[in-house]
């Protein structure tokens, strides 16, 4: 289930929801803006919104199937990493409806997600889902950073 919601909201809805709506704008979309958007909206917004609320309601599943810690005193930290997570997720999801907040929730996200996946990645001895994060966290910096980066330099 974890891998399912993991590929759905990290890469199918998004390029489900930029293919859609480039058949709708027949041609017109600016590809760079709809890779920004869909990309914040889903894996910033959807994603970490959902990842924040059960951190908050449920924190032993992050700490024990993700991290392997069945210390309870590691509980009250991941319920505060759900209360980042949470707010993260609702700059992302909140962009789909302002524009101008779309680069802001990528650099944040981005930022978070680039950082969560070189942690993973340094760990080494990793579990089945804490290798899916790493890779998913990894895979939405690089997206987000190339959405920033082609900002940065795109004429005019």
């Amino acid at each position: 289930m974890y891998l399912t919601v993991v590929i759905l909201l990290m890469g199918a809805l998004p390029v489900v929801s930029i293919v859609a709506e480039a058949a709708l704008s027949h041609g017109g979309a600016d590809l760079a803006h709809l890779i920004g958007k869909w990309f914040v909206f889903w894996p910033v917004g959807v994603r970490l919104i959902l990842a924040g609320l059960r951190q908050i309601a449920n924190p032993s599943f992050t700490a024990e199937s993700i991290f392997g810690v069945r210390d309870k005193g590691a509980l009250t930290i991941v319920r505060e990493l759900g209360f980042g997570n949470l707010s993260i997720g609702l700059l992302g999801a909140c962009a789909l409806f302002t524009s101008g907040w779309i680069t802001p929730a990528a650099v944040a996200g981005g930022l978070f997600y680039g950082l969560a996946g070189v942690q993973h990645l340094m760990k080494g001895d990793r579990n089945t889902k804490e290798t899916i994060a790493m890779v998913s966290d990894l895979f939405i910096f690089l997206v987000l950073a190339g959405y920033v980066v082609a900002l940065l330099f795109r004429p005019g």
